[in-house]
This record gives C-alpha cells, sequence and structure tokens, in this order.
C-alpha cells in the first residue's frame, strides 16, 4: 500500500476514492472499502482512501476531540489489510481548513486524485465551513468526469455501528460489544521500551508499550493476546495480563501506560512493535497500600487471567 502525504498536487492514475477518519476502521468503515475495492476492479482504477491527521475536531476544539481509537500507525497497518492500494492522509491545519468546497473539488479531487469514482457516508460533509455536502459533488460530476455513489449508515440489526458506540462500550468495560461493532478484538499495538522495571522487581516482569496517545479508550485490567514477539511469524500468539492506566500504586499524577505480563516467556523484545488484542476486563485500576498488597493482586490477576485461556 502506497502513502502519500499532504495535499495531492498533480494525479500520475486515476482513482477509486473514499473520504472519512475511519477511527477504528470498524465493519461500517470496512463495508465502505469492500465496496470501494470492488469499483476500483471493475473500472480498473487505483483504490484510494483519503484520512486527516489530525482529525479535524483534534484542530478545532482540542478538549472536546473524541479519544482516538486507533493512531495513525495502527489506521494504516488496518487499511493495509483491507487491500487498499494507496492511502492520502491530508495534514489537517489552518490552511487546510480553509480550502473552500469548491477549490476542495476542483484541486484536490480533480486536479490532484484524478478521482473517477467516489463513495462518501451519508453525512459526509467538507470544504471550509463544511459547506461541501453529496449534492454538491453530485452537482459537479458531470464537469469534472467522476461518479458519485453514497452509502448509509451501516447497521447489525437495530444497532448503528459508530466509533462513537464503540467507544462507549471500551469506556464501560464491555469489550464483547466492542468486538461485535469492530469485527474483531479491540486492540493497541506499539513499539516496546524501557520501563522503571518494577514489575520484574516484584516477581512479574512486563513489556512496556509506547503509547501514541495519552487518553486511550480504556482502562483496568485485562486478559490478553499479543502478537509480534516472533520475527519470524506475526501470527504467533503469546497469552498475558495487562495493565493499563496510570499506576497510582506507584505514581501519583502518572500518565497513562499499558505494561504487559506475558506467559511462560522470557524473550528478550525491546524494541519489538506489538500488538494487543484485549480479550477481557478483569477489574479497575485500584490503588493499593504498599507494594506486597499489589504484588498479592497481581498475583491473582494472573491466576484468573489463566483461567480464562482454560476455559475459552
Amino acid at each position: 500500500m502506497h502513502v502519500s502525504r499532504g495535499i495531492p498536487i498533480l494525479a500520475k492514475d486515476s482513482t477509486a476514492l473514499t473520504i472519512g477518519n475511519f477511527d477504528g476502521v470498524h465493519l461500517g468503515h470496512q463495508a465502505m472499502i469492500t465496496r470501494l475495492n470492488e469499483a476500483a476492479s471493475r473500472l480498473n482504477l487505483t483504490s484510494c482512501v483519503m484520512i486527516f491527521e489530525p482529525h479535524p475536531r483534534e484542530f478545532f476544539t482540542p478538549d472536546k476531540a473524541p479519544i482516538r481509537l486507533t493512531s495513525l500507525r495502527e489506521k494504516l497497518e488496518l487499511l493495509a489489510e483491507l487491500n487498499v492500494k494507496r492511502v492520502q492522509v491530508c495534514h489537517f491545519n489552518s490552511d487546510f481548513s480553509s480550502i473552500s468546497a469548491e477549490e476542495f473539488i476542483a484541486r484536490v479531487l480533480n486536479r490532484g486524485l484524478s478521482v473517477r469514482w467516489i463513495l462518501v457516508g451519508d453525512d459526509f460533509r467538507f470544504g471550509a465551513l463544511r459547506r461541501g455536502d453529496c449534492a454538491m459533488l453530485k452537482a459537479s460530476s458531470i464537469q469534472y468526469g467522476f461518479e458519485v455513489e453514497e452509502m448509509e449508515s451501516y447497521a447489525l440489526g437495530d444497532l448503528r455501528v459508530s466509533s462513537t458506540a464503540i467507544r462507549g462500550a471500551l469506556a464501560a468495560g464491555d469489550l464483547e460489544s466492542a468486538k461485535y461493532l469492530l469485527g474483531r478484538p479491540y486492540s493497541i499495538s506499539g513499539r516496546v521500551i524501557g520501563g522503571n522495571k518494577l514489575g520484574r522487581k516484584i516477581g512479574f516482569p512486563t513489556a512496556n508499550i509506547q503509547l501514541r496517545h495519552n487518553r486511550p479508550p480504556v482502562s483496568g485490567i485485562f486478559v490478553v493476546k499479543v502478537y509480534g514477539t516472533d520475527e519470524a511469524s506475526s501470527q504467533t500468539e503469546v497469552h498475558g495480563v495487562a495493565s493499563l492506566g496510570v499506576r497510582p500504586t506507584v505514581c501519583e499524577n502518572g500518565k497513562p501506560v499499558l505494561e504487559v505480563h506475558l506467559f511462560n516467556f522470557d524473550k528478550e523484545i525491546y524494541g519489538c512493535h506489538l500488538r494487543v488484542d484485549f480479550l477481557q476486563k478483569l477489574r479497575d485500576e485500584e490503588k493499593y497500600s504498599d507494594l506486597e498488597a499489589l504484588t498479592r493482586q497481581i498475583g491473582y490477576d494472573v491466576e484468573n487471567a489463566k483461567n480464562y485461556f482454560l476455559s475459552s
């Protein structure tokens, strides 16, 4: 998959395009990309997804922006798995936000991406002050020579699949509902970095996973599967228990940290890029009176996590 950054200047080939934030790349997003790939194949076009970095709401109202489900890297990895051929990552800043809807069609879609087919959601808006919509695209389609398709919100029964619904499920610790909407377990991926080695000192060594954002959508203690510990096979899984939180027993006013204790594992994995799948929440994070009490509780968590795998 080819990743391009910035505002495209002049297209080298024609594209079938869809546009959005694609946070989480959930089942609704996956349905859109399936239609995109089908159209690209039928019309002999390059399938292209346009995303924005940062999220427009992070630019306009950072204090009110939604918690991210996926980092940019995670999003790109998921789009690659769906066989998207190209991703255009547009840096959302004051210059980009000031592009009028008309200029966006002429400069970005037509000249920059040579769009010949475009798929948008039923609530799609674009251009300065969000003045562009699907009706404007359709009105411009003859002039610029592209076909427009509109896709209604994706639903499972009466349940609309959305990033907002997934955030709500994760905040409530309902990993099964999040998995249902995502089509896969919720996961966080990142590089293993050095920590204070407290886990090793108390008998439960952990891999510290670098977080790209300080507001993860989940917190607590979890049963997990981890991928990426074996360079020879990306499918090799290791079972474990993870803590995601601010570690109130050992830190005051700490930032969120993802620590994973892997069962029956003693390889050196500093620098490895791991994916952590969250399977079940065991409990909320708690503050203990001393390290002895914390160590005792971690032992219970490890036992409960191992029992989960024995019974599943």
